[in-house]
């Protein structure tokens, strides 16, 4: 099931995102994330936009959500999205639905461009939004660095047609 995300997930999402915080360079964030500063990110993100959570019989495996891609006002119709899984439910089918959701609700809103940035390298992450029909726009090389390594950050782009 595939629903917005509310205060009583902040616990699970934060057990997601901190598994890949701690042992990956999918995010670029260096300490673990409190529920209660999740649940802050959370509210945030939904006073404008999405974040919605995959639930599999009763637990979050997974979620996604857009955020403000830049401050300056005219970007307001482009958009940064993100998608993490738990452990253990990659393949299943989970990511496409919640993706798939997540643009569709970008795109009743009036978002118009999505960027999705994937630190490099992740042949996984690059293959599915060439799979949800994102296009690849560049490379910015080693503007990360974690685990003693600099990390290059591949973009990806989905623009909604004008109607």
């Amino acid at each position: 099931m595939i629903r917005s995300a509310n205060i009583k997930d902040a616990q699970a999402i934060a057990d997601i995102y901190n598994y890949f915080v701690m042992n990956t360079v999918v995010t670029f964030e260096e300490e673990p994330v409190t529920p209660d500063e999740m649940w802050n990110r959370i509210k945030e993100v939904q006073e404008k936009y999405c974040w919605l959570v995959y639930e599999a019989e009763g637990k979050v495996v997974g979620y996604a959500y857009a955020g403000k891609w830049k401050v300056r006002s005219a970007y307001k119709h482009t958009v940064e999205s993100s998608i993490y899984l738990a452990p253990g439910n990659e393949g299943k089918g989970i990511g496409k639905k919640l993706y798939a959701e997540l643009i569709a609700q970008l795109k009743a809103l009036g978002i118009h461009a999505i960027i999705g940035g994937v630190a490099q390298p992740n042949a996984v992450s690059d293959k599915f939004h060439e799979t949800m029909n994102f296009k690849k726009i560049g490379e910015f090389i080693e503007v990360g660095y974690k685990f003693n390594n600099w990390v290059n950050v591949r973009y990806w782009e989905l623009i909604f047609p004008q109607q």
